[in-house]
């Protein structure tokens, strides 16, 4: 595994916990990587990791690692994703793919050319891994919606509403892409492309940064990227969808909501209260509709038969876990897994799209399918 701070953290927990709870292929972990040798190696005791590394391109040329879990910061997505694809390890990324549209198209084109050798690869959109949110998509998918005309899509966030928050590698466009819209805007259009199916054929956005400058090591410092972001999607299906992203909304410490509207019936769902999920059925008569909370711990819903009694309530750690008994699933099955990369770069094209929008003062933007190109000799 490659980086070991939050999103390491939270990894190295999955790793840690996921054969105790799931029939999964035995493994090991092997090797935490980072940039500090002395904080990686106590990272790596602490987690469970058999050593630790400071380079993580004579790691992945090692014939005793199979699998590389990359949780890095964006910008370095692409060239160790394409660099363990070529030597033939299976790749989980966190989301986004990448920083830039361009890395993301190559980093999928990588993954094609790997499929072909039985190298899978995967993207973490760890909240498809929600057991209320996978139960969702279930009812959407049996009909209980039916013809889903519209979606509203809230990621916020409270973390920056201080100014003099200090400045960090998220807050800067060469390490960080963008600001909430690659950080948690991915989440929130993806949970769209995820639950009704189909892809995003038109977006309308805004951009905006309420705080222009931060606390520096050295001094006040720019921010270069956004601190929230609004979208309009429009679906092949027919669906429309609203995606409003903050990191400025002041006591919204987690909170993914979302709302789905069919003919047939409604779907609620908040992060911050991530076991429940609330279903109106509109085939009832009148008199007797109205949303209903399903607590969503029972063995027949998805991923909870692993898990505790009825009524005993999991967490957001779990989501990882779940992501890792698939992804190890899918590997041992030599089944490509999901979201695969080729999801994760609709995504990504959505995002920049969004961006494009934004600079064209919300202009609507078409997008088209992705197309890769032909394979290059030694791809």
């Amino acid at each position: 595994m490659i980086g070991y701070a939050f999103m390491g953290k939270a990894h190295s927990n999955a790793w840690r916990n996921v054969a105790s709870y799931f029939d999964v292929p035995a493994f090991e972990q092997k090797v935490l990587v980072g940039r500090d040798a002395g904080q990686v190696a106590a990272a790596a005791q602490k987690y469970g990791w058999s050593e630790s590394a400071t380079d993580w391109r004579s790691v992945i040329e090692r014939d005793d690692i199979h699998i590389v879990d990359i949780c890095a910061p964006g910008w370095m997505h692409a060239e160790i994703a394409i660099a363990a694809l070529g030597a033939g390890k299976h790749v989980l990324v966190e989301k986004p793919l990448a920083n830039t549209l361009a890395e993301a198209e190559a980093m999928t084109e990588a993954a094609l050319s790997a499929r072909e050798r039985g190298v899978q690869s995967m993207i973490g959109f760890n909240y498809r891994r929600v057991p209320a949110l996978a139960l969702a998509k279930e009812l959407i998918a049996e009909g209980r919606l039916g013809t889903v005309r519209h979606v509203r899509a809230a990621y916020l966030q409270d973390w920056l509403v201080d100014p003099d928050s200090p400045m960090t590698w998220r807050l800067n466009k060469e390490t960080a892409g963008s600001g909430a819209l690659g950080d948690i805007a991915s989440h929130a259009i993806d949970q769209v492309l995820f639950l009704l199916g189909g892809s995003v054929t038109e977006v309308s956005g805004r951009l905006h940064t309420f705080v222009t400058s931060r606390p520096g090591a050295a001094g006040p410092e720019e921010v270069t990227v956004d601190d929230a972001a609004w979208a309009t999607l429009t679906l092949d299906t027919g669906s429309i969808a609203s995606v409003e992203v903050s990191r400025m909304a002041t006591g919204q410490k987690n909170s993914l909501k979302l709302e789905i509207y069919g003919d047939k019936g409604s779907l609620l769902f908040d992060l911050e209260a991530i076991n429940e999920l609330g279903f109106l059925d509109a085939t009832v008569p009148v008199r007797e509709q109205g949303f209903r909370r399903i607590l969503v711990n029972e063995p027949e819903h998805p991923y909870m038969a692993a898990w505790w009694p009825q009524g005993h309530v999991i967490g957001w750690e779990h989501t990882f876990t779940h992501e890792i008994r698939d992804f190890l699933a899918a590997i041992h099955g030599g089944t490509p897994p999901s979201p695969s990369f080729e999801e994760g770069l609709a995504v990504q094209r959505v995002l920049a799209a969004v961006e494009e929008s934004a600079n064209a003062k919300s202009a609507i933007i078409q997008l088209t399918s992705f197309h890769p190109s032909a394979p290059t000799e030694g791809a």
